[in-house]
């Protein structure tokens, strides 16, 4: 089975249990990789959060069960996981823009979205540069902080962090305790499915911690790309590694962290590389 079709039969997962309660771990398990990666592979290639597009399935199929008038309300809120009516009410009209009370009485519209289907695209108009580079456990030290298992709940705290490590001084602290390769400053998204999740701001160093987090980077191999720009580049090169490159690459995830390299901390016109933990297809 490729990787597209790992990725569909994931999308078959969801439909299955769209009345149940849905697995993150099990759906990347299915796609073989994390549920941390699979999230971040699924927004990029869909254009919504995978929490999103799961209630938007549930919300299509709850005024198709609403349509006719027989099924009570507090019945199909809980057939899709709503225990309060109130939550039920609000995820209905932030979809459909009315209350699903209304779908009852028939003559009202409402919004469907269709399950997913993943297939490949030929792109590539633009070249892409990269190398594959195996390394040893290594070791970090830096701050961290807890992130959740659907990535859009994350999306202040990782911003935050780096805002407050450029305030306090944390930042320049940790560049004088940089002494090991990878040369520069890391972001870490330490996310396998073992793990507690975190993100961590940090730098590779053998020296004493004086406070900070330490994490052991597991030896691993990685596709790393260059580039150049804003916070927003680097997002639009993940996108592009996960939508272009990874597809067809003859590589898939590898259970270890995501690593953004800055080397320099210019913000407007920074230097960085984005490191994806890759191994050989079907290993």
């Amino acid at each position: 089975m490729d990787w597209i079709e790992r990725l569909n039969e994931s999308m078959h997962y969801i439909e299955e249990h769209l009345t149940d309660k849905i697995d993150y771990d099990q759906i990347g398990r299915i796609a073989c990789c994390s549920a941390y990666h699979f999230q971040r592979m699924f927004t990029y290639m869909a254009g919504i959060p995978l929490s999103e597009y799961i209630r938007r399935r549930k919300m299509s199929l709850a005024a198709v069960d609403l349509q006719g008038g027989d099924a009570r309300v507090v019945d199909v809120a809980e057939k899709y996981g709503y225990h309060s009516p109130t939550a039920f009410n609000r995820a209905f009209q932030g979809i459909h823009g009315i209350a699903p009370s209304a779908v009852r009485n028939g003559g009202v519209s409402v919004k469907t979205y269709p399950p997913i289907t993943f297939k490949i695209t030929v792109k590539g108009v633009e070249e892409m540069n990269y190398r594959i580079e195996t390394k040893e456990a290594f070791r970090i030290v830096g701050v961290s902080a807890p992130l959740q298992r659907e990535l859009e709940n994350n999306f202040m705290i990782v911003p935050k962090m780096w805002g407050d490590a450029a305030a306090d001084g944390t930042i320049q602290k940790l560049a004088a305790m940089m002494d090991t390769p990878v040369k520069g400053l890391l972001g870490v998204s330490v996310c396998n499915d073992e793990e507690d999740w975190k993100y961590f701001i940090a730098v590779a160093s053998t020296k004493e911690s004086s406070g900070f987090d330490e994490y052991t980077v597991p030896a691993s191999t990685w596709a790393v790309f260059p580039g150049s720009g804003t916070n927003q580049s680097v997002q639009e090169l993940e996108q592009r590694i996960v939508t272009e490159w990874l597809p067809t690459s003859g590589y898939e995830y590898a259970n270890a962290p995501d690593i953004e390299v800055y080397l320099n901390p210019d913000p407007q016109n920074a230097q960085y590389e984005v490191w994806i933990p890759v191994k050989r297809a079907g290993e």
